[in-house]
């Protein structure tokens, strides 16, 4: 037998004995064990001790361990199990494997030829201990395991004659495969206690039972996810408290189930085990409802229970599926020109549109397409950066860099030099694109400042998820390296259409209102809405990195200002130092900008937000959206952010009026909101087992709908109400 070979796993004892009907030789609770430990505990108190009654086989030994056979019992008596134990001893550091061995490694195998009197033997297996290495997890036992054996005699009464063949296995550095042959005969008599009825006793409480004795309970088995990347969800109580639960799962042979992530809720009683499945195989597709046998471990205490799974997995889409998602890409990308998000750089867009009017053809469209170009070539700029980080493990989302205090203060910088130029007293020297990014894209913009304008579009475009975006981008992130850059460039292309649009037909920026006098009054209304988009991210800079900071950054803007107008009213004599004293002064400026957040956030602020409570909203628990669902209440979550301003809109449009809000107040409704305005990664879970990867992200779960019922990027009332009436049992409905 090679040490690999998969077949060994799940080889059955072989020989002339098969247990009775109605007994398994796999696992079950040991519930036998403890009235046959009862028994014995009586009858020492009615037969002494004999003297030298032999109750255990030699040992077989090798280098690395001992192993042998041992008894409860001296002799046979008249009862209809005697209780047995194999005993492993092994050398320090070396192992030996439970009977689901997990990813490497084959269980002990056990041959009764040749035994007399033996109508059948039951295994039963204590908790081993998981051993992770080089990415394989595997379940041992090490120093010493008794592995108690039931053993139920032809004819009672009657000596007992055990011949037992083992093969085993024994790891460490290497894996050694051994074979031991054991012999123990229990003669006709009383069944007296041996002494080894205490160390057979001692395992026989390791081997898990239904839970009940320890206060453990598996309520609630989930298989989530994606086809591609199942996940099982397992809902545990505990009326002691859990302190460092884990779990051990048997199923399918095409599915591994690698280490569990848990999330333990109120005040200990509720953990949540979220466990990766690996599907192998030819069809990689996990079945939807398999059969599991789940052995729940948390210090000293196990339980083992046998379920059926829930299904709850997304089905992957077919390879055909990707001209649909480009298409819906495309839209996404062309909606989002239109989304709250993307409204700070109307102005510029406005402008420069506007400037264009009466120009000269040719220039007309090579300056739109190069604007255009900018976009694309920065929606390629995130797809690398996607790829990058996730193949560096780094959890990734659509906006999240609107999470760093330093690209906060960086977009409030620019868009204070952007309104101070709107305002007409800019007059420090950019460098080409952003001069021309500030100066609108005018009819004098050159092609690197048009090309700017398409990527300070992009930037300022992130933070939003248009309608079809979120489909879009959760796709592309679950697959490859092709369609990432696939997905992304089409979203740069929906993104670019208006600019493509211009390009191809310059006429419509020519019959725009020519420029004149009333300019001036258009660009400082533009200042303005620019200079209001500073203070909305000052404001999301106060939970980022507290009132303080965000304080510090502001007054600095304004200093900003101040410096760039008293340098407009200085004389002309002396321009160049002049110049050159105000772009040192705003650098100064800038630099203590950039490091107020470092400095002057209170302590503590860098800590994830999960959850904000806040009237009837309560903060993000994903352990107790199941309990809920399982009280029979409806619970919607609301993934939001101070810098999502569509995520504002919901709220403001939907959320937090009419009928849906009192809805939401109601005794059968639970509202949680998740705060995304920070990094989370418990969060960037949560919207990744959706294949989401950017908000708003709303959804409804109940008991018509346990999976969720997915809502659209923006909501609307009818839509929210209907889902609320799926969910509750209406309709049934899973994710969609």
């Amino acid at each position: 037998m090679s040490v690999g070979d998969p077949s060994s796993r799940a080889r059955p004892e072989t020989g002339p004995l098969s247990p009775r009907p109605g007994r398994s030789l796999g696992p079950r609770p040991f519930s036998g064990l403890g009235v046959a430990l009862m028994a014995l505990a009586l009858s020492w108190a009615v037969w002494p001790a004999p003297a030298a009654l032999a109750a255990a086989s030699d040992w077989a030994r090798t280098d690395q361990s001992r192993v042998r056979l041992v008894s409860t019992v001296d002799a046979a008596g008249d009862g209809e199990v005697l209780l047995l134990g194999l005993q492993f001893r092994m050398a320090p550091k070396w192992k030996t494997y439970w009977r689901s061995p997990g990813d490497a490694g084959y269980p002990p195998k056990l041959d009764w030829t040749g035994s007399e009197n033996v109508g059948g033997a039951a295994v039963s297996w204590p908790v081993p201990e998981r051993y992770a290495i080089f990415g394989l997890n595997t379940f041992v036992y090490t120093d010493e395991v008794v592995l108690p054996i039931e053993i139920t005699p032809s004819d009672p009464g009657k000596p007992v004659r055990l011949r037992l063949a083992v093969d085993y296995l024994l790891c460490d550095q290497i894996c050694i495969p051994y074979a031991a042959k054991l012999a123990l005969d229990l003669p006709a008599g009383p069944a007296v206690p041996s002494r080894f009825t205490r160390l057979i006793g001692r395992y026989v409480a390791r081997v898990p039972g239904n839970g009940a004795d320890h206060g453990l309970a598996i309520e609630q088995v989930r298989l989530t996810g994606k086809e591609t990347a199942p996940v099982l969800e397992v809902l545990a109580r505990s009326r002691l408290g859990f302190t460092k639960p884990d779990i051990l799962v048997e199923g399918p042979k095409q599915l591994q189930f690698g280490i569990p992530d848990v999330e333990i809720s109120g005040g200990g009683g509720t953990a949540l085990l979220r466990i990766p499945v690996t599907v192998s195989g030819e069809t990689a597709v996990p079945p939807k409802s398999p059969e599991l046998t789940l052995t729940l471990v948390d210090g000293a205490r196990a339980m083992e229970k046998t379920v059926t799974a829930v299904p709850g997995m997304e089905e992957a889409a077919p390879w055909s599926t990707l001209f649909t998602i480009l298409a819906l890409a495309l839209l996404g990308g062309f909606i989002l020109n239109l989304m709250p998000c993307v409204l700070p750089v109307l102005s510029i867009k406005l402008l420069g549109m506007i400037e264009h009017g009466g120009g000269e053809r040719g220039r007309v469209r090579l300056g739109f397409l190069m604007t255009a170009a900018g976009i694309l070539f920065s929606f390629l700029v995130l797809a690398v950066a996607a790829l990058g980080l996730r193949s560096a493990g780094v959890v990734i989302g659509w906006g999240i860099q609107f999470q760093q205090p330093v690209f906060l203060v960086a977009m409030s910088l620019l868009l204070t030099l952007f309104a101070c130029n709107m305002w007409g007293i800019f007059e420090i020297r950019l460098p080409g694109w952003a001069s021309g990014v500030a100066a609108g894209g005018g009819e004098g913009q050159s092609l690197p400042a048009a090309f700017g304008t398409g990527a300070f579009t992009t930037l300022v475009a992130t933070p939003c998820s248009a309608p079809f975006l979120g489909t879009a981008v959760g796709f592309a992130l679950s697959r490859g390296a092709f369609e990432i850059f696939a997905v992304f460039a089409a979203l740069g292309v929906g993104l670019a259409l208006p600019y493509l649009l211009v390009a191809a037909a310059p006429g419509l920026a020519r019959h725009l209102p020519r420029p004149g006098p009333w300019m001036v009054v258009f660009r400082r209304v533009l200042g303005v809405a620019l200079a209001a988009t500073v203070l909305w991210l000052i404001s999301v800079l106060v939970v980022q990195s507290g009132i303080n900071a965000a304080l510090a950054v502001g007054a600095l803007m304004a200093v900003t200002v101040l410096v760039i107008w008293g340098r407009a009213r200085l004389p002309r004599a002396g321009a160049g130092a002049g110049r050159a004293l105000t772009a040192g002064a705003v650098g100064v400026v800038a630099v203590l900008a950039f490091l107020a957040p470092a400095f002057l956030a209170p302590e503590g602020t860098e800590r994830p937000v999960a959850g904000v409570a806040d009237g009837v909203w309560r903060p993000f628990d994903k352990v107790q959206i199941l309990n809920h669902v399982g009280a029979g209440k409806t619970v919607f979550v609301d993934v939001t952010a101070d810098w999502c301003l569509s995520c504002q809109v919901n709220k403001a449009l939907v959320l937090d009026r009419g009928e849906v809000a009192a809805r939401l107040g109601g005794d059968q409704m639970v509202a949680m909101r998740a705060d995304w305005t920070r990094p989370s990664d418990e969060i960037s879970a949560y919207l990744a087992s959706f294949g989401r990867y950017g908000i708003p992200f709303n959804v409804v779960y109940g008991p018509g709908a346990p999976s969720g019922v997915v809502l659209s990027e923006l909501l609307t009332a009818n839509e929210v109400l209907e889902a609320f009436g799926r969910a509750g049992g209406g309709v049934k409905s899973s994710r969609r």
